[in-house]
């Protein structure tokens, strides 16, 4: 549980290394939210409270009209808590990698190209699921050395 409120601990800290299962712990607690948050909107307002009755197959933005009101709000709500330490543990990993922050906003603009946005994708990941760069970086040192006494500060 510590892994995955650690980003929250560090906010807005845009320097500095985390290590990978900070970010997949964190990545883990935002599928568990939106899951249960999903189960909550879908259960309560799907089941009997006239959800999809709104619903125009003429109109499919008719759906959000729905699911952004009521229940469906806490999706934005959680959202909204989680983009700044969301970004925030992005850049610390990629400066795990030895790579700067900035790679992130390019992969995140590469996203929204067609074609272009799966590849880009399946490389982020790649580099997500490599390991950091052995012992201090230009970034800081390594998150994984115990003798580090700042890395949990």
């Amino acid at each position: 549980m510590e892994w995955m409120i650690l980003p929250f601990k560090r906010y807005a800290e845009f320097t500095g290394r985390s290590r990978r299962m900070e970010y997949w712990m964190f990545a883990l607690l935002n599928i568990i939210v939106y899951a249960v948050l999903a189960i909550l909107v879908f259960g309560i307002m799907g089941a009997g409270g006239g959800f999809l009755d709104s619903y125009d197959p003429a109109n499919p933005m008719t759906i959000y009209g729905g699911f952004f009101s009521g229940l469906g709000l806490l999706f934005v709500l959680w959202w909204l808590v989680v983009l700044i330490p969301g970004i925030a543990v992005n850049v610390r990993r990629l400066h795990d990698r030895d790579m700067s922050g900035w790679w992130y906003l390019g992969f995140v603009v590469a996203s929204m190209i067609p074609l272009v946005g799966i590849i880009a994708a399946i490389a982020y990941l790649v580099l997500m699921l490599l390991p950091g760069t052995d012992g201090p970086n230009r970034f800081g040192p390594d998150p994984k050395d115990a003798s580090s006494a700042e890395t949990f500060a």
